[in-house]
C-alpha cells in the first residue's frame, strides 16, 4: 500500500511541512512542523499547524509520530502543539545530543538542561526501522548541513529534511556549528543511491532563478542528472570546494538566534523567568564569528 502524502507550505520560512498516512489503517505522522513566530514582537502563532491538525481531523487521521529531520535553523518546531493537540510521539535522529552540547554551551542553557535528547519521545538510530500503520520506514543519518541531520525513507520516498533542495537550486549549506561539506556529500551520495525514481520530498525552497512557482517533489534521478552541486561526475572534492565558498558568502538565517534554543528543546521554549515571561537569548558576537 502506497502512503498517502499532503505537504503543507509556510511561505514566510520557505518550510513544506508533510503529513504522510497509511490509507489502510487511518495512521499518519507529521514531518517537520512549523510553529509561526513574529520575531519583531516576539509572538508565536498556530494558523500552520491548525491548518495540519484540520487535515487530520478531516481524513479522520490518527497521528502516530511527529518526525523532525533536525534542529531547524529557520522556523521553530510546533511539534509540542500538535503532540497536545492530536497526541503521537516527537522523534529526531539520535545525534541530536551532539547539537544540545554545542548549542547548550552557546545559549549558556539553564541549569538542569538535558543534553541527552531526553526531551524528544524517541530518538532513532541510522537505519531503524519503524512503521506509520501498516508501511514500513527507515532512519537515514544523513548528517553535514548538521551533526543530527536524517531523512525518513518511507516506502519509495525519502524526506531528504535539508539535504538536498531542488535539482535547479542545489544542495543546503554547511556552515553551522558541526556541519561539514564532506560528510554532506556522503549522506546525498548515501540518498542518490537509491533507486533512480525514488521521489525525495524537499523541506524548503526558494524558487531558482527562472522558476515561477514553489516546488518540492523530485526524483533521486533527476537529482542525479541536474542538481548543479551534486549531479553525477561532480567529484568530492569539487563539491566541498564550491560548498565551502558559497558558505562563506552567506548571510545567517532570519530566525537562527530563536529557532535553534527551541528546537534542541523538542520544540518546547525556555523555561519561565520568576516573572512568569519566557525569554528567547540573543549571544553576541558568537555565532557565525
Amino acid at each position: 500500500m502506497q502512503p498517502e502524502i499532503e505537504a503543507f507550505f509556510h511561505e514566510d520560512s520557505n518550510t513544506v511541512s508533510y503529513v504522510v498516512s497509511d490509507p489502510e489503517t487511518r495512521r499518519a505522522a507529521v514531518i517537520d512542523s512549523v510553529l509561526d513566530y513574529d520575531m519583531a514582537a516576539g509572538r508565536t502563532a498556530t494558523s500552520h499547524a491548525d491548518r495540519i491538525l484540520a487535515h487530520l481531523a478531516g481524513e479522520g487521521l490518527a497521528l502516530d509520530w511527529i518526525l523532525e529531520t533536525h534542529v531547524h535553523a529557520d522556523h521553530l518546531s510546533a511539534a509540542p502543539y500538535l503532540r497536545d493537540k492530536a497526541g503521537g510521539r516527537v522523534g529526531i535522529g539520535a545525534r541530536i545530543t551532539e547539537v544540545q552540547h554545542t548549542f547548550g554551551e552557546i545559549y549558556n542553557a539553564e541549569r538542569g538542561f538535558a543534553r541527552d535528547g531526553s526531551q524528544f519521545d524517541h530518538l532513532f538510530a541510522d537505519g531503524e526501522a519503524f512503521m506509520i500503520g501498516g508501511i514500513e520506514c527507515e532512519y537515514l543519518s544523513t548528517p553535514g548541513h548538521t551533526p543530527a541531520c536524517g531523512s525518513y525513507r518511507i516506502d519509495e520516498n525519502i524526506f531528504v529534511g535539508d539535504t538536498l533542495f531542488m535539482p535547479d537550486f542545489g544542495t543546503a549549506r554547511c556552515d553551522f556549528p558541526g556541519g561539514d561539506a564532506r560528510t554532506l556529500y556522503r549522506s546525498i551520495r548515501r540518498i542518490l543511491d537509491h533507486h533512480p525514481q525514488t521521489t525525495l520530498w524537499i523541506c524548503h525552497d526558494y524558487k531558482a532563478p527562472g522558476r515561477e512557482e514553489f516546488a518540492w517533489r523530485t526524483t533521486v534521478g533527476a537529482q542525479r542528472e541536474a542538481n548543479p552541486h551534486v549531479r553525477d561526475g561532480v567529484s568530492e572534492d569539487e563539491f566541498v570546494a564550491m560548498r565551502e565558498a558559497k558558505d562563506a558568502k552567506l548571510g545567517a538565517p532570519k530566525l537562527l538566534i530563536p529557532s535553534i534554543q527551541v528546537n534542541m528543546r523538542a520544540g518546547k521554549m525556555p523555561p519561565a523567568e520568576d516573572n512568569g515571561v519566557t525569554y528567547l537569548k540573543t549571544p553576541v558576537n558568537v555565532i557565525g564569528r
